[in-house]
């Protein structure tokens, strides 16, 4: 499976994100859709899990939106603005990060998210 299928059938096609990306450890962006990360975004999203308390510190920024942190630790991290947030996971080989809105429940968007980081774990990705 592509990258990008993995962002639109296994992300956003679950209806609990409403934007998704697949960015490299380096912060280079593999796949995306309705999710468009600013030049560099990607890159101190990266530089979020090798420091991950820095998110409490300087917040989330994604698709040019500052959220904070709620959680942050070495595979997770999690932000939220207003009744929307941004679910991050960190996998062997990429970071997963998922966007929602008012509309849908957080927890929906973090099993969405999470369930995938754990799927390609487990599968050396």
């Amino acid at each position: 499976m592509s990258w990008q299928a993995y962002v639109d059938d296994q992300l956003i096609g679950t209806e609990c994100v409403t934007g998704a990306a697949i960015i490299g450890h380096d912060g280079s962006v593999w796949a995306a859709k309705n999710l468009a990360l600013k030049n560099g975004e990607g890159a101190v999203v990266a530089g979020l899990f090798a420091n991950p308390s820095s998110a409490f510190s300087n917040g989330v920024v994604v698709g040019g939106v500052k959220h904070l942190a709620i959680r942050a630790d070495s595979r997770s991290i999690y932000g939220k603005k207003g009744s929307g947030g941004v679910v991050l996971v960190k996998t062997g080989q990429c970071i997963l990060i998922g966007k929602y809105d008012d509309t849908i429940q957080p927890g929906q968007a973090t099993t969405v998210v999470e369930k995938l980081g754990d799927y390609l774990i487990e599968n050396g990705c």
